[in-house]
């Protein structure tokens, strides 16, 4: 780093929630929060755009009226300190849409696209993490090098607050829970 280039103070302190909710729609894109520090996030490839909102758009016409399916908004983990994850796919209470921050007690499911760079993250960090906030159901897409996604689905063990393994669905997912819903991903 040369001397003109200085870091913002953020990239090396921790921020409270109190500091970020007092910052713009366009300082919080792109980044997640973690024990109070800023990730920032690589730009996601239109494939994997193109796979979450076409889950997203399934499961948002498949919920009924009491759950929305959404892409790319936060969810508050944990206050102190500050964890904010962004979900590629988010299930949430209907009734919740105009309360903020989004709590795990107002999600049903949180998916992940998984993308070169994410792989660790999305295949064990955030398991953990959703699972400790009590997020009922977990979704792992991964983009196989056939073209066709394969779809990890897992269910939350409410008493371990761990995730068991549920069914493995390649190119189309067809399940019944948390509500029925039939997806084809491999029109991508």
């Amino acid at each position: 780093m040369t001397a003109e280039m200085v870091a913002p103070a953020w990239m090396h302190e921790q921020i409270t929630a109190e500091e970020y909710e007092s910052w713009s729609k366009e300082q919080c894109a792109g980044i997640e929060i973690v024990d109070g520090m800023v990730v920032v996030s690589p730009s996601a490839s239109k494939r994997h755009n193109r796979l979450a909102r076409i889950l997203a758009n399934a499961l948002d016409a498949a919920a009924g009226p009491e759950w929305n399916a959404d892409t790319d908004f936060d969810v508050r983990l944990q206050d102190v300190p500050l964890t904010n994850r962004r979900p590629d796919v988010i299930v949430y209470r209907a009734d919740t849409i105009d309360i903020t921050p989004t709590r795990p007690e107002h999600v049903l499911l949180v998916a992940e696209v998984v993308s070169p760079g994410s792989e660790t993250t999305d295949r064990i960090v955030k398991v953990d993490q959703y699972a400790k906030a009590g997020i009922g159901f977990y979704w792992r897409i991964e983009q196989a090098a056939t073209g066709v996604p394969l779809v990890y689905t897992y269910v939350l063990d409410p008493a371990t607050r761990t995730y068991r393994d549920g069914d493995v669905f390649t190119g189309v997912l067809k399940v019944v829970a948390p509500f029925p819903v039939e997806i084809d991903l491999g029109q991508v």
